[in-house]
């Protein structure tokens, strides 16, 4: 398949990969407040590049007078020195100190304890930090984010930023489907960014609009997170002018043509640097004949990183069946979570319905749980993760809008109380568990409802899930509580 790939974007099978220069970036041209010329000039997309849809027409920025620069203080160093950051060679392996990394960079790195690449790390950074255009595909937990992280923040320090800029200019731009994913982003950044003077700032749709748009008035936009249609919100009310991005990044590229939201990503899109004159990278949990149309359509000769294609589903999660009827399921789920010493587990369901009553139950029947689904607002739903990784919330219980992107360390279990009608789905649940080389375990309930589900998803993973009557201690009644 890789092979294929490399054929299809002009590859020969032998071909090394070339350095490419960074991206220039235009130095932005010092307007007055009376100045109301636009951004830019530029020439017309190439075809591949030009939609039907043509985006709606952005609204000037107001006239303002120019604010002073603001730059986030960079965290004191501590004297702290590379030397400090002592990594063996171990074969196999790749050490992030086989790369030129910036000193701050390295620090961060340090303080997260990540001592060796994963294996989307060491491929993509190889390319991305001469500046090539990549295409990623790799499950969830992988990595990735740090990977194209890492790249970006070393294209930032390498390359400084206009002397004169408006605020809401980013010089990167993340583009993720689902809010969640956005917020995990953007903490993300913030962690690897802390010893920098990078402002990272995140925008997504349920959240509070003039909220977002202080943040973005107080202070210089290096790295913004952001859901395609808040950003679009920004943008055509003329608060985000993205003609200064040099990387644009693209994340779960498969979910969004689920979403639909590729008419939006290309409104976006048109208002950045022609590819070329920016980095493109994206990342796919699957190579669809869609994704890969995308992928031609904005990156120039990307390189091509496929990390374990025929493995769907990650050895590092011991996965197991209960044949049950639906009528006890309830009593299988009390009882595997009060029986067992488990302190984060996460439930999914199909239905938000379904969420909501296990949720209810769990919760008066003694068990600390929390429900995440498209119905609990968006400021509940970030509490929520944070009461999740805090340990004040034991059990979890969510529809599939958690079932990408949402990064909680020390997941063990991932149960599934009803299997998804989409095989892929079930991947990317039990992913939520073993992450980055950490064991974990996932039970999946197959009731008379949803057991033919099951077939797909062996077929999908590629071998036979044994499926196993629960022990009677499993099934005992739930003691009522007065």
């Amino acid at each position: 398949m890789l092979k294929a790939l490399k054929k299809m974007f002009g590859k020969a099978e032998d071909e090394q990969p070339q350095p490419a220069p960074s991206p220039a970036v235009a130095p932005a041209q010092s307007r007055g407040a009376d100045d109301k010329r636009p951004r830019k000039n530029k020439p017309a997309r190439p075809a591949s590049e030009t939609v039907s849809d043509s985006p709606a027409p952005q609204q000037p920025r107001p006239p303002k007078a120019e604010k002073p620069r603001r730059e986030r203080p960079a965290k004191p160093v501590d004297n702290w020195k590379l030397e400090d950051f002592v990594v063996e060679p171990a074969e196999g392996k790749t050490r992030f100190h086989d790369f030129k990394l910036a000193p701050e960079l390295m620090h961060a790195i340090h303080d997260l304890g990540f001592p060796y690449c994963t294996p989307i790390q060491a491929g993509v950074l190889g390319y991305t930090l001469k500046g090539q255009d990549a295409i990623g595909r790799a499950q969830t937990g992988t990595g990735k984010t740090a990977a194209f992280l890492i790249s970006i923040i070393t294209q930032l320090l390498q390359t400084p930023p206009p002397k004169e800029r408006y605020m809401g200019e980013p010089r990167a731009l993340i583009i993720a489907p689902t809010r969640e994913l956005v917020v995990q982003i953007a903490k993300d950044a913030v962690a690897l960014t802390k010893y920098t003077k990078l402002n990272v700032m995140s925008f997504v749709g349920g959240m509070d609009f003039d909220k977002q748009l202080k943040q973005l008035e107080s202070r210089f936009c290096d790295i913004l997170v952001a859901t395609p249609g808040r950003l679009l919100d920004f943008n055509q009310r003329g608060e985000v002018h993205l003609d200064m991005v040099e990387v644009m990044v693209l994340d779960e590229a498969d979910r969004m043509l689920d979403m639909g939201f590729i008419p939006q990503v290309r409104q976006i899109i048109r208002q950045t640097p022609m590819k070329g004159d920016r980095q493109t990278l994206l990342f796919s949990a699957t190579f669809t004949e869609d994704v890969m149309n995308l992928a031609k359509q904005w990156t120039v000769n990307p390189a091509i990183v496929e990390i374990e294609p025929e493995n769907v589903a990650s050895d590092t999660v011991e996965q197991h069946v209960y044949a049950v009827a639906s009528s006890d399921k309830y009593k299988l789920l009390y009882n595997l979570i009060t029986q067992n010493a488990w302190d984060r587990v996460m439930v999914f369901a199909n239905r938000k319905d379904e969420v909501r009553r296990i949720e209810e139950r769990l919760t008066r029947d003694g068990v600390s749980a929390a429900q995440m689904s498209g119905d609990v607002p968006q400021h509940k739903r970030i509490k929520v993760l944070e009461g999740f990784r805090a340990g004040h919330i034991r059990v979890l219980v969510a529809t599939d809008v958690a079932g990408r992107g949402i990064h909680v360390d020390g997941i063990s279990h991932v149960i599934n109380f009803t299997l998804p009608e989409d095989p892929d789905d079930y991947v990317h649940r039990i992913g939520r568990t073993g992450r980055a080389g950490t064991s974990g375990t996932s039970i999946s309930f197959a009731g008379e409802d949803d057991a033919f589900a099951l077939p797909p998803i062996e077929a999908l993973i590629g071998r036979k899930i044994q499926c196993e009557m629960p022990p009677d201690e499993l099934l005992k009644p739930v003691p009522r509580r007065h």
